[in-house]
């Protein structure tokens, strides 16, 4: 199976450039990997860069759980980083990708500084 980059992902959700989202879909049609970093790349350029709120990554997320030809990397894994990303927006889904994939490892608890970070099962706060 063939895997893309972040770019190729903004292009796929964003639709702003019509020849490259043209190019992304045509290369993505029989089939791709998502890694989780570029999984996280891409949330972090749609917040930063096109200032996308929560409600519409997760929209996102949920659109690119249910793709016909896009394949998660360990996509239970971003559905639990989904789970806390919906009831904490506020944390971002990076840190919640962080900590799903922490705790699909059996590596819990997260040592964090961040305080809302530590309120999720399975991280802790660092004093």
């Amino acid at each position: 199976m063939l895997a893309i980059d972040t770019n190729v992902l903004v292009r796929l959700l964003v639709r702003d450039d019509a020849r490259q989202a043209a190019l992304a879909d045509q290369f993505v049609a029989k089939g791709a990997w998502v890694s989780h970093l570029v999984l996280a790349e891409t949330f972090w350029v749609l917040d930063a860069v096109y200032d996308r709120k929560p409600a519409q990554l997760i929209a996102a997320l949920d659109l690119l759980l249910a793709h016909e030809t896009l394949v998660l990397q360990d996509a239970d894994t971003v559905v639990n980083a989904l789970v806390d990303f919906r009831a904490k927006p506020a944390l971002g889904f990076s840190d919640c990708l962080v900590l799903a994939i922490a705790k699909k490892a059996g590596h819990v608890p997260l040592g964090t500084f961040d305080q809302s970070l530590a309120r999720l099962t399975g991280a802790h706060k660092i004093t």
